[in-house]
């Protein structure tokens, strides 16, 4: 698997088909594992796609409505089969709290996993390492609803050219990244600044504030696009983004890649979504299918 690489599980709305299946994202960065909202069927999708229960280092949940979340106890109950030794870090709304409960308790079993639960309360950073952090921004869906967004920390790009020419190869370049002087070349002088990459997850909502604040500057963005602009008066009935709503909001924030998924099974021709986002927004725009993976590019 690449170091940093979105593998898509399952790409419904609230009713599944015979090729979509509840929702559930898998963001393989750097050797973190994050599963956001593991729908039904999403422990059986892993196993299709290849990735291990060990694999998960963290989940993130947006809101408690069933196809966001009634896969969780299958994953937490496999990652105990497996006793797989990381500690889990979970994230959802705070308010449903006692589902994550009842969900992480759903049945009986031998219960060898490690999970930390952080209920999220407001926008803000909730996960802080030396490599990225994660926020959480509020979203509107009728039910307390979070999305997510990683933020990679800035660093620098090493310019091969200065390096030859200030004699540093090899090894000495870790040594100068680790230490910012070598044999009096600092590294300022062979490199430059490297906005860090940032990743954003928005699941069911209509369209509010908190959309931009974590779509902004998005290298890739994941976005829920349940409608069609023909049914936009569905989408904002029931707390949804239309693929035009969605593709307008990557143009105007910024984004590198727009992944389209969380289909309505009223529609059988996904090509109505690409054309639908592209006349908005000129990036690269997936349509998201089961099991696809999309490279987080450098």
């Amino acid at each position: 698997m690449s170091p940093r690489e979105l593998v898509v599980l399952g790409t419904a709305s609230q009713v599944p088909t015979r090729t979509r299946n509840h929702n559930g994202y898998f963001l393989s960065w750097d050797g973190e594992g994050i599963l956001f909202d593991p729908g039904e069927g999403t422990q059986r999708q892993m196993a299709h796609a290849g990735v291990a229960a060990g694999d998960v280092t963290r989940i993130c949940i947006t809101h408690f409505h069933g196809d966001h979340c009634l896969g969780l106890p299958g994953v937490i109950q496999r990652i105990s089969l497996d006793r797989s030794p990381c500690e889990v870090q979970a994230y959802f709304p705070a308010g449903g709290e006692r589902y994550f409960d009842r969900l992480r308790y759903a049945t009986p079993f031998h219960d060898r996993a490690n999970v930390t639960k952080h209920p999220v309360t407001a926008d803000g950073v909730i996960a802080q390492t030396d490599r990225f952090r994660i926020e959480a921004h509020a979203l509107d869906h009728g039910i307390e609803a979070f999305g997510y967004r990683l933020v990679e920390a800035d660093g620098r790009r090493m310019l091969p050219d200065r390096l030859r020419e200030r004699g540093i190869v090899g090894p000495d370049v870790a040594v100068l990244q680790r230490t910012g002087i070598l044999r009096g070349v600092r590294l300022e002088e062979v490199s430059e600044p490297r906005r860090g990459q940032r990743f954003a997850f928005v699941m069911d909502t209509r369209l509010c504030a908190g959309i931009g604040r974590l779509a902004d500057g998005a290298d890739v963005l994941v976005i829920e696009s349940t409608y069609l602009s023909e049914d936009e008066g569905l989408a904002v009935e029931h707390g949804h983004l239309t693929a035009r709503q969605a593709a307008r909001v990557a143009a105007e924030c910024g984004v590198g890649t727009l992944v389209l998924t969380h289909f309505s099974q009223r529609y059988d021709d996904p090509s109505r979504f690409r054309r639908e986002a592209e006349a908005v927004f000129d990036g690269e725009v997936v349509v998201a299918e089961d099991l696809i993976r999309v490279r987080i590019r450098g």
